[in-house]
């Protein structure tokens, strides 16, 4: 028998508690969930029932009280506080009624386990990567074998070896200047790096700043103020982290229990772009004034009274441990809610890894963004790989001299040979594939490396390019080599995460150990669909399968083919790193996607997403929507981004309130249902595109056939027309969820019309001597997610328990959260 989910049981017993009129009391914590705190402190609610006075309840923490720490509701029947002073690991909280004011004498008392961990992380990894070099004050040069450091944007060093470092709030007031820029306000820190002059916010200074300077805005609550924000900036989990808020010095300070009333109660949290493994602590690449609607000069969300907050180990660029990046998501919402109050939703932004790091962390723990709007959109990062490791291969093998041989007997053009480059791509032309070579296809380079780049993008031909680096920005002989240093830091991808994917013997060498990983193209057939259509000739197709060869556990090219380890595998789709379509079918999406065929961000990516969310839902894609145009990667012009990026940002504000409504959370990161999603849409959320001619954005286009149509390219497509992946030529699925496909025979039938001589066909049964890809079969270990996985005892995973609950007696809490997994092996599609 499979047990209920979570929120299911929260449901019933909810329901079960008003059957019984409420009569026990309850504890409860707000930020987070009870097992999953961090910081030492909690936002706690009491419930209490009708029979029990307010005031003869009394709350104690590890059996100190700390009633006072409690403001009471009567309305509501509820005392709510923040509780300070949680030691790490066990806490014992306890609400108890002694009776006095109630008339009945009925002692009465609920205990509810708290566990608390270290705000310098890790909550939901068992362990945190090493090294990691702190940011100081100012930058540091990196110096013989010493590491170079960041600026953290703060005026004092690390207290720890985590990289805390003391949190400091700054005010910035908005000018009444119409001419000037929204950059960031605060460069380095600001003793050292001054508010440039043209900023449209400039340091604000209580009782000096004059009051004429500064500009009044109007929330979208109706609160009207003078335009002053308070930006926190402190570390949590290793990453340095900003939030912004409208702030008005001349009230109370602003506690949890009451919050100032020009906050909307709202969260925009931005998530940075690229991808990374630094072994460094950096301050976030974001700009908190424009709040990540990148290139804009608008500040929607601030001036309307949203919360804007980022975290660098949310950026992809410095972080691209997935599962690190939603704890720490995790994390920032309780270290909000216990600082500033309760949020009413969270809402997401962000382009490219920015949008790998929406997707995955809707993913992996599903509840924590309500609504996203990714642009630029990957799915997932694991996935990607896919493509960048395939165009790696291809583009090497076309350099190399089994290629330029066929082309030259054949006496092909340039345009001839590139358009069937293109046809193996799957791309719009032979460029693309070059662009993912040349900017991330070394990403997963464990050690030292000069990156072999093609340098014409018209030949193909590749060459060295600059000096040796390494992906950690660590000194060189710190870092991993197979000779002089097999158990130094590795560099790779994988090796940044390795407390997800445990560790296995390194075949490069011996007595070492690296990061399992997921890559693998065993039994991929390059160019099928290509030579299915005639764009490429059997000895052509025949010649790459031989050729393309693979990659070591090193990241080196070998003749042989990829291999993924099998663990990997299963904690890849166990986990929702591999995005899952049925979380990503539990938020409110808005895809604006532009244009970047020749660069990397293709747009059939988007519809990869959709892909997978209609797999997972019966067919239904309703949760997410797309916004198009041909013109670039971003909007530009004000009329662009007006008609794109803040209309974007307002109707989801538009669907998220509506959801708030019709369909509130039980928890601050439960997640709803596709169903309850979709029921909250406004009209505006719907797909449409801009055609190309439409520079100014005025007309909107809901004939979706009519923006596929639009402008046709070179090779007979419109602009907007979804294109393919090498894998998909090669029979794969749009959705890209498989990351080790399924084996079948050869057999010369799925050839037609193609016909492969005597020789050929021997030649490609020994290239495929185990077989070729069965698409029509889910991938090796792909299954549905059981996401939220907790990583505390150890890389694999395995779900989250239960929720810790509070309890009637006066025991212990006789529920520590051990749920049971009830993943039972099930292979599902997802």
């Amino acid at each position: 028998m499979r047990t209920l989910p979570a929120l299911v049981l929260v449901a019933l017993c909810a329901a079960a508690r008003a059957d019984e009129g409420g009569s026990n009391l309850e504890v409860a914590t707000l930020s987070n969930r009870a097992d999953l705190i961090s910081g030492g402190d909690a936002l706690v609610e009491v419930r209490v029932p009708k029979q029990v006075s307010l005031s003869a309840v009394k709350v104690k923490l590890n059996g100190h009280d700390i009633t006072s720490s409690f403001k009471a509701n009567t309305a509501a029947r509820t005392l709510r506080g923040l509780v300070t002073g949680l030691v790490e690991g066990a806490n014992d909280l306890v609400a108890e009624a002694d009776g006095k004011g109630n008339g009945k004498g009925d002692g009465k008392e609920v205990r509810l386990a708290i566990t608390n961990h270290p705000i310098g992380g890790p909550v939901l990894l068992g362990s945190q990567t090493t090294p990691w070099i702190c940011a100081t004050p100012a930058a540091v040069a990196e110096s013989g074998n010493t590491p170079a450091s960041n600026a953290s944007g703060l005026t004092t060093f690390a207290l720890d070896a985590q990289c805390n470092i003391a949190t400091e709030f700054h005010l910035f007031y908005r000018t009444k200047t119409a001419a000037c820029a929204f950059v960031l306000p605060d460069p380095s820190p600001t003793t050292t790096a001054p508010t440039p002059a043209n900023s449209c916010f400039q340091p604000y200074v209580p009782g000096t700043t004059p009051a004429d300077l500064v500009a009044s805005t109007t929330t979208s609550t109706g609160v009207t103020l003078p335009y002053i924000v308070r930006v926190e900036r402190g570390t949590l989990n290793r990453g340095i982290y900003d939030i912004a808020v409208l702030f008005d010095p001349t009230k109370p300070a602003w506690t949890p229990t009451a919050p100032q009333p020009q906050w909307n109660g709202k969260l925009l949290y931005t998530f940075g772009a690229s991808t990374g493994q630094p072994r460094q602590q950096f301050r976030s690449e974001q700009n908190w004034v424009i709040a990540g609607i990148t290139g804009t000069n608008d500040d929607s969300a601030l001036r309307l009274g949203f919360m804007v907050a980022d975290n660098s180990l949310t950026d992809s660029l410095f972080n691209s441990n997935r599962v690190l990046n939603a704890e720490t998501l995790m994390m920032m919402k309780e270290h909000i809610v216990d600082t500033y109050g309760e949020i009413k939703y969270t809402m997401g932004n962000g382009c490219s890894g920015g949008s790998i790091q929406q997707n995955t962390a809707a993913s992996i723990f599903p509840g924590l963004l309500d609504g996203i709007q990714p642009s630029c959109d990957f799915p997932d990062s694991i996935t990607t790989g896919l493509e960048v490791t395939d165009c790696v291969l291809l583009v090497n093998f076309y350099a190399g001299p089994e290629w330029t041989a066929l082309m030259t007997s054949a006496g092909l053009t340039a345009a001839q040979i590139n358009a069937k480059k293109a046809a193996i791509d799957g791309h719009l032309d032979q460029t693309g594939c070059q662009q993912w070579n040349n900017q991330f296809g070394f990403n997963n380079k464990p050690g030292n490396f000069v990156p072999l780049l093609v340098n014409n993008p018209v030949t193909g031909t590749l060459a060295p390019s600059g000096a040796p680096r390494n992906n950690c920005r660590l000194p060189a002989a710190l870092v991993y080599d197979p000779v002089t240093n097999p158990n130094g830091t590795r560099c790779g991808d994988p090796d940044l995460a390795t407390a997800v994917w445990g560790a296995t013997a390194n075949e490069n060498a011996p007595g070492s150990v690296r990061a399992r990983q997921t890559g693998d193209n065993v039994g991929i057939q390059y160019g099928l669909n290509a030579l299915l259509s005639g764009a490429i000739t059997p000895e052509e197709f025949v010649t790459l399968n031989e050729k393309i060869g693979g990659f070591d556990a090193d990241s080196n090219r070998r003749a042989a083919r990829t291999v993924a380890d099998r663990p990997a595998l299963d904690i890849a789709y166990r986990a929702g790193i591999l995005s899952s379509g049925k979380n990503l079918g539990k938020l409110a999406i808005i895809d604006s996607r532009g244009w970047d065929e020749t660069g990397i961000h293709y747009i059939w990516r988007s519809f990869a997403e959709r892909a997978r969310i209609e797999a997972a839902n019966d067919g239904e894609h309703g949760n997410q929507v797309m916004w198009r145009y041909g013109t670039g990667l971003l909007p530009v012009t004000p009329a662009q981004i007006a008609a794109v990026t803040v209309k974007s940002f307002l109707t989801m504000d538009t669907w998220l309130s509506n959801l708030n409504a019709s369909a509130p959370k039980a928890t601050i990161n439960s997640a709803r249902t596709q169903a309850q999603v979709i029921a909250g849409k406004p009209a505006a959320a719907v797909d449409f595109c801009f055609l190309l001619a439409d520079t100014a954005f005025s007309t909107p286009i809901f004939d979706i056939s009519a923006c596929e149509a639009n402008a046709p390219q070179a090779d007979g497509l419109g602009r907007l027309a979804k294109r393919a992946s090498p894998r998909q030529v090669a029979g794969g699925p749009l959705a890209e969820n498989i990351l080790k496909c399924r084996l079948k025979p050869l057999n010369p039938v799925d050839y037609a019309p193609a016909t492969f001589t005597s020789t050929q066909w021997a030649r490609l049964q020994a290239a495929f001597a185990d077989g070729v890809c069965d698409w029509s079969e889910r991938g090796v270990g792909q299954r549905s997610a059981r996401s939220p996985l907790t990583f505390a005892d150890g890389p694999g995973g395995k779900p989250l328990p239960r929720a810790p609950q509070s309890h009637p007696g006066h025991g212990h809490d006789d529920d520590h959260g051990h749920g049971h997994d009830d993943d039972h092996g099930h292979d599902h599609d997802d």
